[in-house]
C-alpha cells in the first residue's frame, strides 16, 4: 500500500469515488491507498494465468476474474483488487453494482518489488479471514516460481508448497486446475541474473 489520503473516508464514499475513476485504489479503516501500475511482465503473467485458468474452468461451477474485480474482506474491512480471483458456486456481491466480490475461493497475486512484502504479510493476513478462501498463490515475475498456500481441513492451518522452474507445475485440487509454469510465463523475459539487485 502507498501513503493514504489524510482525511477519513467512509466505505460508501470510497465505493462511490472508485466507480467514477479509472485508477484503482485499496481501502482500509477510512483510508484510500493508491495502487501502482503494472509492468509488462506483470501483465503477461496475469493474462497467462487468467487464460489458462479460464480454459480449465470452462463448464465448471467456478469462474475466474482478472484485475478489475474488487474483493471485500468483510471481517477486516479491506477492499482490494487481486490480480486473479476465482469464485466457485454462486458469487456473492456487496450490492446491486455487482463489482465487489465477497466470497472468493482462490486468490492469486503477481509479486513485484514494491508489493511482495505486503502480499506475503499483512495482505495475506486479511485474506486468511475470508472463510470462502481455500487457496492463495504468489507468482513471481522475475523468475519462474509460484508459491501456493492451501487451507487445511481445520480452517486455520495453511499448507505451503512451491514450484520452481519452467518444467514444474502447481496443482489446485479445489478447482481441479493445474498451472504449468511454462505456460504461466509464456513470452515473459526474465532479467539477467547479473542485473538483479544483491541483498544488502
Amino acid at each position: 500500500m502507498s501513503r493514504p489520503a489524510e482525511r477519513f473516508v467512509t466505505a460508501a464514499d470510497y465505493l462511490a469515488l472508485e466507480r467514477q475513476v479509472e485508477t484503482r485504489n485499496e481501502y482500509l479503516n477510512g483510508c484510500i491507498y493508491a495502487m501502482g501500475g503494472a509492468s509488462c511482465s506483470h501483465n503477461r503473467v496475469t493474462f497467462n494465468l487468467a487464460r489458462r485458468l479460464g480454459n480449465q474452468l470452462d463448464r465448471s461451477p467456478c469462474e475466474a476474474f482478472v484485475n478489475d474485480m474488487r474483493v471485500k474482506v468483510s471481517p477486516t474491512g479491506l477492499y482490494t483488487y487481486p490480480d486473479v480471483v476465482v469464485a466457485c458456486g454462486e458469487p456473492h456481491f456487496e450490492d446491486q453494482h455487482v463489482d465487489t466480490l465477497l466470497n472468493p475461493t482462490v486468490i492469486i497475486e503477481v509479486l513485484s518489488d514494491s508489493t511482495a512484502a505486503y502480499d506475503r504479510g499483512d495482505k495475506f493476513a486479511h485474506y486468511r479471514a475470508l472463510e470462502s478462501l481455500s487457496d492463495y498463490l504468489l507468482v513471481a515475475q522475475d523468475k519462474p516460481r509460484i508459491e501456493h498456500y492451501r487451507r487445511q481441513v481445520d480452517g486455520q492451518q495453511w499448507l505451503y508448497s512451491a514450484a520452481d522452474g519452467l518444467e514444474t507445475r502447481i496443482e489446485i485440487p479445489t478447482i481441479a486446475c493445474t498451472l504449468h509454469l511454462a505456460e504461466v510465463y509464456d513470452r515473459v523475459t526474465f532479467p539477467d541474473p547479473g542485473e538483479l539487485p544483491r541483498p544488502s
